[in-house]
């Protein structure tokens, strides 16, 4: 196996055309990471991963790949391996031919290319399908030969670009499992390009948010999760997306409270960043699962009322292990996730719950969390 490298760049500027796809980056994947850049379509994450293997000029700024100085050097001195979207295999070679392929062009010893193929076929499965020809195999095979073909190269950072996405949801799932063993098992620096934040998740030793070729938050997944950094990495994480209520922060003494028309909340527990202005708007989020539905309440009193409200149900979205009830509070839709699988149906009025603990706070006006 070749050396683990790590990648820096630094002030990296993309350029086409007239636009600036991604202008003053910068980004640290450190030695044996599994690094995820994530984000919706066109924000600029293919864009980056392409830089860095070479396959994009860039207008400013430097890349270091272990080390060196790669800005400039052609993506065949660069160490990487790189496994596109597309399995791109050749159709009229077998799938030991597919991965043996850049080896016998670059005059791999016979031996060598044999004992590379033999550990990438084992840690794929592969070793059965080595006599095939890529029409023989199913979509999730041939996506196996892509990552073979990248692993038989014993590179120094593997480039994945959304490798999963032509495949139907039970291959992704299983593929996505066989990447993070393959992933624990060589130890290997590797960047992964996906829009599918399950696949980031679970994947990402750290993920990168990426909106209009802007990384807006770095951070393991849990810290993303828990603590996003502005409303757009909020509401992006989630299924469903982060709920959240506009209102604003006022302050008396110790005490902080967020207040609305319908709401008086106490979130002096809260973990600002910095301290808050005197009466500021701002934006209320919290996650789905923080919202707790009290049929038994159905609206009673004998609970804190700062924290308790009452909705009218108006979906309920079963999920097999739990489901996701929406309800209508005052115009705005709240979504609860549900493990206990309460008895609803639309119309029901429910109390629900939420305190300072589990919420996030962010400025109206700029979208940063407080």
């Amino acid at each position: 196996m070749a050396n683990v490298a790590n990648v820096s760049i630094r002030n990296l500027k993309i350029q086409l055309g007239a636009n600036a796809v991604i202008d003053a980056l910068d980004l640290d994947v450190r030695a044996g990471e599994f690094v995820v850049l994530l984000g919706p379509s066109g924000c600029g994450k293919s864009t980056l991963l392409h830089s860095i293997a070479g396959l994009i000029d860039v207008a400013g700024g430097s890349i270091e790949i272990g080390g060196e100085d790669m800005t400039w050097a052609d993506p065949k001195d660069r160490r990487i391996a790189l496994v596109f979207q597309s399995y791109a295999l050749y159709p009229t070679m077998s799938v030991e031919r597919n991965l043996s392929f850049a080896l016998r062009i670059n005059g791999t010893p016979k031996a060598e290319i044999a004992r590379r193929v033999n550990r990438a076929s084992e840690m794929l499965q592969l070793g059965p399908l080595l006599r095939r020809k890529p029409a023989q195999l199913s979509g999730g095979q041939r996506q196996r030969v892509a990552i073979g073909r990248a692993i038989v190269r014993e590179a120094d950072v593997f480039l994945f670009d959304e490798p999963l996405s032509n495949l139907d949801a039970k291959l992704r799932t299983e593929l996505r499992r066989e990447l993070k063993q393959l992933h624990q098992r060589l130890g290997a620096t590797m960047i992964y390009v996906t829009h599918d934040q399950v696949e980031a998740m679970t994947l990402a030793t750290r993920m990168a948010v990426m909106r209009g070729g802007v990384i807006q938050q770095i951070g393991t997944p849990a810290e993303v999760y828990a603590r996003p950094d502005n409303l757009f990495v909020a509401t992006f994480l989630g299924s469903p997306a982060m709920n959240l209520l506009n209102g604003r922060l006022q302050r008396n003494g110790d005490s902080v409270r967020f207040r609305t028309a319908q709401l008086d909340l106490d979130v002096s527990a809260y973990r600002f960043e910095r301290p808050p202005a005197e009466d500021l708007p701002c934006v209320l989020g919290v996650r789905a699962e923080d919202v707790r539905i009290n049929a038994a309440i159905n609206g009673a009193n004998g609970h804190d009322t700062n924290s308790t409200q009452r909705g009218a149900v108006t979906l309920v979205e079963p999920m097999g292990n739990h489901q996701v009830i929406w309800l209508d509070y005052h115009g705005i839709q709240i979504a609860s996730i549900d493990q206990d699988k309460t008895p609803v149906a639309s119309g029901d009025a429910f109390g629900f719950s939420f305190d300072g603990a589990h919420i996030s706070l962010f400025d109206e006006a700029s979208g940063a969390r407080l």
